[in-house]
């Protein structure tokens, strides 16, 4: 099952207060972004944040889940969905304890066969 529009559009209402959140379809759910950085997966309208030491630090008693089949676990956010303040609070620790996104290389025209 694929996640609907509403709920990614309500999960970036409720991190509205964090910075410049955006979401972006891929492969049928979503990637979300904060100030320029991958952050989380929606998969079947459920909410994985990337793991940070931080993060854990921050919500305690950690549930964890591959977003996807064959994927690395990340946090389960499914009880803290509707508390935008936590929510905002636990995506502001993880960026800030992401690394920052390397530099898009650019292509050379000349390089294309």
């Amino acid at each position: 099952m694929a996640s609907d529009k509403q709920f990614i559009a309500f999960i970036v209402d409720q991190l509205a207060n964090v910075g410049q959140i955006t979401s972006r379809p891929m492969f049928g759910e979503y990637v979300l972004y904060g100030n320029g950085k991958v952050f989380a997966l929606v998969c079947d309208n459920k909410l994985f944040i990337k793991p940070t030491a931080a993060g854990r630090n921050f919500i305690q008693d950690v549930v964890e889940a591959p977003p996807y089949p064959g994927a690395k676990p990340s946090f389960l956010i499914e009880d803290k969905l509707e508390d935008r303040e936590w929510l905002g609070t636990l995506v502001r620790i993880t960026l800030t304890e992401l690394p920052e996104p390397k530099p898009k290389k650019k292509k050379n025209k000349g390089d294309a066969k």
